[in-house]
């Protein structure tokens, strides 16, 4: 197996759901050595939710399974008295701590950054949370909903005669990760120059202000919010043609193009009375639905094919599982399995970054709760009778597949 990037890199995993869990999949995926505790007998809260109530293999959660890979999972209760003792034992040559509960939750339980700065004081402890540590909504829960309610992103999604529209993923989780991961690697980095570790704190909040760069600018220094137009036109600051149309057997997108092209291709030069950027703007309602009446005699393949031919920038607007068979993604092998003991096959995105040297790849399924309570206790010099003492107390749990 080709050495990986990571492989070096020991991570203590307190995170459950989804910022935490996949940040540390994502450097797992790079070869790090992610410990992830669970409860017994309960494990990470995702194990329990699904969507739609569906479970792979009549029990697995899809939404554990989605962020959970590359890992080994050690069962504890960390408020049993030996917990401290096992905990900081593994400290002592972990690299990270990664944790996503309610600020000061772990810190009460002797498992925050002080603790174990004082145990190692190379690790890297990163934490994340809805609001940050302090401050006014620090009471309140930090879902993901939630945050792009409070910062602009639903309020920018979706038709102006309708509701506010969040994105249809868990994107400000997904982004808070990306900046954990971000966070993590930057310290390592430093630590490497300085021999020292540090905290590093990422919210869910500033990571969707952050991430919405251009938006919040422009609406700051102009002292105007944007007004989603009636058309749900694909982003509320943009010209027409900039949106979605609907084609006579599905639907296309079309970004920044030349409108004039544009027209062109469709056949109606009437249309170029709107070819100037007040109009363009100020009645892209109106122009989309005389595009819209145009784009509907056309076949997705047909006119997909005219709008390339002239370079205009367009898609198709596909499910997931139309996503999941595109012949670009097929071709980037985009799309991976791995075998797990309860579920079976399981089909997943593959590793989205790719390095010449020291590729990522998937190569172990999400652990069952305690899975490798044993095997990494050994690891970290425990006898199988100091183990099995733990075990008879309560401490620890294990758990193999049936």
């Amino acid at each position: 197996m080709t050495e990986k990037a990571l492989s070096d890199v020991t991570i203590l995993d307190f995170s459950h759901l989804l910022q935490g869990p996949f940040c540390t999949q994502l450097l797992a995926d790079m070869g790090a050595n992610v410990i992830k505790v669970e409860r017994p007998g309960q494990g990470d809260l995702f194990r329990t939710l699904t969507f739609n109530n569906k479970w792979v293999g009549g029990s697995e959660s899809p939404n554990f399974l989605a962020w959970n890979r590359n890992k080994r999972s050690l069962a504890l209760d960390l408020k049993a008295q030996d917990a401290k003792g096992i905990l900081y034992k593994i400290a002592e040559k972990a690299d990270v701590v990664v944790q996503n509960f309610r600020p000061g939750v772990l810190a009460k339980l002797g498992f925050g950054y002080e603790d174990f700065k004082r145990i190692n004081p190379r690790i890297i402890y990163c934490s994340g949370s809805g609001y940050g540590d302090s401050g006014p909504y620090l009471s309140r829960p930090g879902q993901d909903m939630l945050i792009q309610g409070l910062t602009g992103i639903a309020a920018a999604t979706g038709r102006g005669d309708g509701p506010p529209v969040p994105v249809g993923s868990g994107f400000s989780d997904q982004i808070g990760a990306m900046n954990m991961v971000y966070g993590i690697l930057t310290a390592l980095y430093w630590r490497e120059r300085s021999g020292r570790g540090q905290e590093v704190k990422v919210d869910l909040l500033s990571g969707m202000l952050a991430h919405q760069g251009q938006e919040m600018l422009t609406a700051m220094n102009f002292n105007e919010d944007f007004k989603r137009p009636n058309s749900g036109i694909g982003h509320p600051g943009m010209d027409a043609p900039f949106g979605v149309y609907p084609t006579s057997d599905g639907w296309v997108t079309i970004a920044m193009s030349p409108y004039k092209k544009l027209v062109s291709v469709l056949g109606d030069e009437s249309l170029l009375v709107y070819d100037n950027p007040k109009s363009l703007f100020d009645q892209r309602d109106e122009i989309w639905e005389k595009l819209s009446a145009l784009t509907r005699k056309w076949t997705t393949h047909d006119l997909l094919e005219a709008l390339l031919a002239v370079d205009i920038w367009c898609g198709e607007v596909k499910t997931h599982l139309q996503a999941a068979d595109d012949p670009q993604v097929r071709h980037m092998n985009m799309i991976t399995s791995y075998d797990h003991p309860v579920g079976g096959t399981v089909k997943v995105v593959a590793p989205a970054t790719k390095l010449s040297e020291t590729p990522a790849s998937v190569d172990r399924p999400p652990p069952l709760i305690g899975e490798h309570t044993r095997e990494i206790l050994r690891e970290f010099d425990y006898s199988d009778e100091e183990i099995d003492g733990y075990l008879h107390q309560g401490v620890i749990a294990v758990k193999t597949a049936g």
